[in-house]
């Protein structure tokens, strides 16, 4: 079913995504999350957000903004601004809430929702993803989801330089 109305109100603000989240949890839903700054869509994204959106009945995405993206990866990232970004991940059919931070890491935004699975793609330990240790220390689970390879925003970006 084709509903592009509802993709801005996939997009919220903390307080709206707590009161989303406890409505969610009386019909005993499950959450899952994760996070990053995904500047341009490609096939290693949709990969990790799918396998994401399978660990639970909902999958909230933390984005970050556009001022931690470019902490994280420099001046000349994002690409796309965060509201760009923002409505691009709530189009995607397995992502039920997008959510933009500030920080570097989603330590806080974890600490907010306490998904029951959090979920990072890559070559992380569970020690290195931020929040691991409290949503495992609240009955939480936490899902390192292997990259798809030769997938990458900045491979991607030198590309379109050449």
């Amino acid at each position: 079913m084709k509903s592009p109305q509802i993709i801005p109100h996939k997009i919220f603000d903390l307080h709206e995504l707590q009161l989303q989240i406890l409505r969610w949890r009386l019909f005993s839903k499950t959450i899952s999350f994760t996070n990053g700054i995904f500047d341009i869509i490609h096939r290693g994204h949709i990969a990790s957000l799918s396998q994401a959106a399978a660990e639970a009945d909902f999958l909230v995405v933390g984005l970050n903004s556009d001022a931690s993206a470019k902490k994280l990866k420099g001046e000349s990232r994002p690409v796309n601004d965060e509201q760009s970004r923002a409505i691009v991940m709530a189009s995607l059919l397995m992502v039920d809430a997008v959510i933009i931070f500030n920080e570097e890491t989603p330590l806080d935004l974890i600490k907010s929702i306490m998904p029951d699975v959090l979920v990072k793609g890559g070559d992380y330990t569970i020690e290195q993803i931020a929040g691991a240790k409290e949503v495992i220390e609240n009955g939480g689970r936490v899902v390192i989801n292997p990259i798809v390879e030769g997938f990458s925003t900045t491979k991607i970006i030198e590309k379109c330089r050449m």
